[in-house]
């Protein structure tokens, strides 16, 4: 194996380079795919361990700049300044990235959405959390529609300026649990905070990014290995 980084080694979702061989690829993703807590998982109900309101983060967003980027096989929105941030723990986690997979990478009772984003966060000691938001697509006025999206594009610079809350469900319940990152290195742990409610993206909203992308970008259900997962209203 190379020890090269994930940038510099190519990796996919198919064949001998997908999810099943990427510990195989160079030492790095070899060492990430040692810890035992995987991402994604199948979160359910029946699987949840315990409801705590000490499992709640407090979202910080605002409107900022963003940058178009398509890298690690998929679109992102990358903030220059990481001006939004969560908290959880009392400890701050600023915002580096927002990209999607289709379908989605985490399944509700055994069921894929068509699509998820997810929202990754990064404290000042380099620990991940990263918020998973589930969404359907479709043409019905919702708020990613084009008359009344609040997201302002420049298609000459690929840059954009919006409120990453958005992206967020107005219902916040969700499920939290211990993982990893689900693209190479694969590395934990990472706070996973998935929304419960299943969001509509305008479809047309959703091809502007998209164009280009991978037809699948979703690692595989992980197991759970005796992991607990927790509940938050």
């Amino acid at each position: 194996m190379r020890n090269i980084r994930n940038m510099d080694v190519e990796w996919g979702y198919e064949g001998e380079l997908g999810p099943d061989h990427w510990h195989t690829l160079c030492d790095w993703f070899s060492t990430g795919a040692k810890y035992p807590y995987q991402s994604p998982i199948n979160l359910s109900n029946d699987l949840v361990n315990g409801q705590s309101a000490n499992r709640a983060i407090d979202f910080c967003y605002k409107t900022e700049e963003f940058t178009e980027k398509e890298f690690k096989n998929t679109f992102h929105f990358v903030p220059p300044n990481t001006e939004s941030y969560v908290i959880f723990e009392e400890e701050k986690y600023y915002l580096t990235d927002i990209h999607f997979h289709t379908p989605s990478e985490h399944t509700f009772d055994g069921e894929h959405s068509p699509l998820e984003f997810h929202l990754v966060h990064m404290n000042n000691s380099g620990e991940n959390l990263v918020v998973g938001c589930l969404f359907t697509i479709t043409t019905h006025d919702n708020k990613f529609s084009k008359k009344r999206s609040t997201i302002e594009w420049n298609l000459e610079t690929h840059q954009q300026w919006f409120d990453p809350s958005i992206f967020l469900p107005e219902q916040k319940t969700h499920f939290h649990y211990l993982g990893s990152l689900t693209t190479p290195p694969t590395k934990g742990p990472v706070h996973w905070f998935v929304f419960d409610t299943i969001q509509e993206m305008d479809r047309d909203f959703f091809e502007r990014i998209d164009e280009g992308m991978l037809k699948f970008n979703n690692r595989p259900v992980q197991a759970l290995n005796g992991r607990k997962i927790y509940f938050s209203e």
